[in-house]
C-alpha cells in the first residue's frame, strides 16, 4: 500500500534538536541476544595512527554533490554485500528516550526513525535493526562486516531509490555513545545504520552499537531526475 507522504516535507526539515540528541545519545536497540561461538562480525580496528586522526566524513565528500530528494517515507533497505533485503517500519522513541527497534520476533524487519529526515533528504536519516534475537541472527547481524566504499540502497514510498556509499563504520560503547557525532546534520544527505555490537553477556546484553556512516552518491527511480 502506498504511503501518504505529501505535505510533510516542511515539518521534516530540522528534526535533530538538542533534546532529541540528548535522548538518542544512549541508543539501545535490544537487550537480549543469542549465544554463538564467535558472535556477529565487528568493524575492523583502525590500521594505523594516521587513520585514527583522519576525518572520514571529509574523505567522503563527493566530487559532484548529489541533489537532495524531497521528503518521502522509507519502504525498504537493501545491502547486497551482507544479503540484506528488508522491509522497513516506522519507529520513534520509547518511554525511556531510546530509539525503538522493530519487534524482535521479526528477524527481517528494519526500522526508520520517522521523526528524523527521510533517506535522500538533506540531513541525517537513521535506520535501526536487531543484530539477533533469541532464535538466531537477525536483519543486521552482518553489519559489522561492511567496508568503506560499499553501498546501501534505500527504497522510498515515492518510488525513488537513494543510494548511499559507506565512508566509515565503528562500534561505540553505549555508556559513551557520541550522539552528536552520529546524528548531527553534516550539510549533506547522510544515512546512519545502527545495530547492537561489542561484547555481550546474558546479564547485560550487548555493550555497544555498531554504526555505519554513509553519504548519498546517487538517486534513481520515478522522478529522480
Amino acid at each position: 500500500m502506498r504511503r501518504d507522504h505529501l505535505g510533510q516535507e516542511k515539518r521534516r526539515r530540522s528534526p535533530w534538536g538538542a533534546l532529541a540528541l540528548v535522548m538518542l545519545t544512549g541508543v539501545a536497540l535490544m537487550r537480549n541476544g543469542v549465544d554463538t561461538p564467535s558472535g556477529p562480525p565487528q568493524p575492523a580496528a583502525a590500521a594505523s595512527l594516521d587513520a585514527l586522526h583522519r576525518d572520514p566524513a571529509a574523505d567522503a565528500l563527493p566530487a559532484t554533490p548529489v541533489k537532495p530528494l524531497p521528503y518521502a517515507p522509507l519502504a525498504r533497505v537493501r545491502i547486497p554485500e551482507i544479503k540484506v533485503d528488508a522491509p522497513v517500519m516506522d519507529v520513534g522513541l520509547d518511554k525511556d528516550g531510546w530509539i525503538e527497534a522493530p519487534p524482535p520476533s521479526d528477524r527481517n524487519m528494519a526500522g526508520w526513525y520517522q521523526n528524523g529526515v527521510s533517506p535522500g533528504q538533506s540531513g541525517t536519516a537513521v535506520v535501526v535493526g536487531h543484530v539477533d534475537n533469541e532464535t538466531g541472527p537477525a536483519v543486521f547481524y552482518g553489519l559489522g562486516a561492511l567496508k568503506r566504499g560499499e553501498h546501501i540502497d534505500t527504497v522510498r514510498f515515492d518510488g525513488r531509490v537513494a543510494v548511499f556509499e559507506i565512508y566509515d563504520i565503528e562500534v561505540f560503547s553505549k555508556k559513551d555513545f557520541p550522539g552528536v557525532r552520529v546524528y548531527a546534520d553534516t550539510g549533506y544527505p547522510e544515512l546512519r545504520v545502527l545495530t547492537c555490537g561489542g561484547g555481550y553477556t546474558k546479564a547485560t546484553g550487548y555493550q555497544g552499537n555498531v554504526v555505519v556512516f554513509a553519504r548519498l552518491v546517487a538517486t534513481h527511480g520515478a522522478g529522480s531526475g
